[in-house]
């Protein structure tokens, strides 16, 4: 009995300095590092931003390359809600294999959903890669003005749900047809709506964004990055960075700067 009141308060004292150096919040891990990936306009999840996922993977994240809604096989299957579910499922599944830090990062027009995303759900980091797509710069109103009005009259008329012919369209591609509901399609192309230059402004205060403007990009992209960039909340770790890239090639590119940058918000 003697010993024991002799040496538990050393015990104690050692334990106690023990608690006090570790870390109220542990950085986390790779493995508890979660990114959703998604490709641009007509694209796919094994094309350009394939080598950006398998580099996320090699750094021991946890990654979900999206087939995302305007991709060529889908076509705007789902409204924007939709995307955004399939997002979020995608995270709460990483979440439940442990991951603490979860991401998202799009190329072209899955940047802007990126954006579009971290206004409406918590996440520790944005990364929009050559984002664009937002239906209300002039080049889109210019284009497909007509083919919005005829959704929009269908849905007055009761016909949201009724499937026709619209129009995409893609700076360095044009026009193409798209096969979807006039309600789904007017929630994407409505100038007035969320798939506009608004993402940048709604992204949730707190939230840090890489934002990667590819030095070689479209012009139209160039033009406007740094009013786009200027639009998002300020935060001390949001930055833009430049790669010596073109569009298409910006996500590998820009997969070791990715890389540093999320770890660097994890605290790895």
């Amino acid at each position: 009995m003697i010993h024991v009141l002799r040496f538990f308060p050393m015990a104690f004292v050692a334990l106690s300095a023990i608690v006090l150096t570790l870390p109220l919040h542990a950085p986390a891990s790779a493995s508890e590092v979660g990114v959703v990936v998604m490709h641009g306009k007509g694209g796919q999840p094994g094309k350009y931003v394939d080598q950006l996922a398998s580099a996320f993977e090699r750094a021991g994240f946890q990654v979900a390359n999206l087939e995302m809604p305007w991709s060529g096989r889908r076509q705007y299957d789902v409204s924007m809600s939709g995307g955004v579910d399939e997002i979020t499922q995608a995270l709460d599944a990483m979440r439940a294999k442990g991951a603490r830090k979860v991401f998202v990062a799009g190329h072209s027009q899955g940047g802007l959903f990126a954006l579009h995303y971290a206004g409406l759900h918590r996440v520790d980091g944005v990364l929009p890669i050559a984002p664009g797509g937002q239906v209300d710069v002039p080049s889109f109103v210019d284009k497909l003005s007509s083919h919005v009005e005829k959704a929009r009259q269908m849905v007055d008329e009761g016909r949201g749900g009724e499937k026709a012919a619209f129009a995409d369209f893609e700076g360095s591609r044009g026009t193409n047809v798209i096969t979807t509901t006039a309600a789904i399609y007017l929630d994407w192309f409505d100038p007035k709506g969320a798939h506009t230059t608004v993402a940048y402004k709604r992204v949730k205060e707190g939230t840090p964004v890489l934002y990667v403007a590819p030095v070689r990009d479209y012009p139209g992209l160039i033009k406007s990055k740094h009013q786009n960039f200027g639009g998002l909340p300020p935060h001390p770790k949001t930055r833009m960075y430049e790669p010596d890239s073109e569009h298409l090639n910006a996500p590998a590119a820009a997969a070791e700067e990715a890389i540093m940058w999320i770890r660097q918000i994890s605290g790895q």
